[in-house]
């Protein structure tokens, strides 16, 4: 299904959007999704940014997986994020593939899809995105921004780019800047996708056989090794089999493991556009909050200090480790804005916030919910 005819709430942006790579993108169309209800004052609207492959449908059945939302567990009536009390809303970052502009949308000056000609973007841009909705919605100030992994980077530019917007910043599996490590990841991931001729050099909109599918699943195959923790592996799969007796030497799936892999990279190809994925991977790697100012984080938080900020880390997450967190803990005290920070045991590893975590339920519903 195309995300053109899927229902969600749309906004074409009444401006160009201008970008950190020098473009001016126009027009923009943002997709986003609203649970509860904006208040008289308008000041209980709370907005949860989504990770690279996350879109707008945090709750909800999802129109395409016919799932529920990646977030139904902590966003509803009474949930950590209770919709009977807040107005929130999820956009699908621009750069995506579920409605908001990004590289499977048309290009008006050729009425075609924009491939590889779509300008490069950032994480900044992407929250670019998002102030421009709230405007258009008439939202001046959030009461929390939240999001994990890369929407803990969004959460961050938000809080150290429009600090006067934002009341609470909670920040969970995520990072100020993408390590060496995760940047030969995702470089991984890009080359799988490159290297599959069907992908045409982006230009496989259309094409006689669909696009890189191949090339798309190992490079989620390689990200989903990194959403995961050795413990939680072992302990869900092991060495054992799959639907077999012995082993087959040859190279059809011969273990647990390597069919539960096969399974998510394919599956994946069925919701997402391999180009997307390839521009939200670079946006990821460029971000880098300290880097403006002299590699000083603290001084990126400066204006900050009026923001109310929380951090979780989990001790099994080897791709955003709790010592990231612990440098923007130390960053953010520098500048002197109130902040918390707690490292929960976890075994699932960098997919805890996405998970049953118990411990983050209370941490999440505390911090938005107190005061409020």
């Amino acid at each position: 299904m195309s995300p053109r005819f899927i229902e969600h709430q749309r906004l074409v942006l009444p401006a160009p959007l201008l970008l950190d790579g020098g473009a001016a993108l126009s027009p923009v169309e943002v997709a986003w999704q609203s649970y509860g209800t904006l208040n008289d004052a308008r000041d209980n609207a709370i907005l949860i940014c989504h990770a690279l492959t996350g879109d707008q449908y945090v709750a909800g059945r999802h129109p395409v997986t016919g799932k529920p939302g990646w977030w139904e567990r902590m966003v509803g009536p009474g949930k950590p994020i209770d919709t009977d009390r807040f107005y929130v809303i999820c956009s699908n970052v621009i750069g995506s593939c579920m409605g908001s502009s990004g590289p499977a949308s048309r290009d008006p000056a050729s009425d075609t899809p924009w491939g590889m000609r779509f300008p490069v973007i950032t994480i900044a841009d992407m929250v670019r995105a998002q102030v421009a909705l709230l405007d258009a919605l008439g939202i001046a100030r959030l009461h929390a921004v939240v999001g994990g992994s890369m929407g803990g980077m969004q959460a961050l530019a938000w809080a150290a780019h429009h600090p006067e917007r934002v009341g609470r910043a909670l920040v969970i599996a995520s990072a100020a800047r993408h390590s060496a490590q995760n940047i030969a990841f995702h470089e991984v991931g890009r080359q799988a996708i490159m290297a599959d001729p069907a992908w045409k050099g982006g230009d496989y909109y259309g094409a006689r056989g669909g696009g890189p599918a191949k090339g798309l699943a190992v490079a989620r195959m390689a990200a989903h090794i990194t959403y995961l923790s050795e413990e939680g592996l072992t302990a869900k799969f092991g060495r054992r089999l799959q639907n077999r007796d012995a082993k087959t030497f040859g190279f059809d799936a011969d273990f647990q493991v390597e069919s539960y892999l096969r399974h998510q990279g394919l599956a994946f190809t069925d919701r997402f556009d391999a180009n997307s994925y390839l521009y939200i991977t670079r946006a990821m790697d460029y971000f880098d909050l300290a880097e403006p100012h002299g590699g000083k984080l603290a001084t990126a938080f400066a204006r900050s200090v009026a923001t109310r900020f929380c951090l979780v880390s989990f001790t099994s997450d080897w791709l955003y480790p709790t010592s990231e967190s612990r440098a923007i803990v130390h960053a953010l005290n520098a500048a002197g804005a109130p902040t918390s920070f707690v490292e929960l045991e976890s075994g699932f590893g960098h997919d805890a916030f996405l998970l049953d975590v118990p411990a983050l339920d209370r941490v999440i519903g505390g911090f938005v919910g107190e005061g409020a």
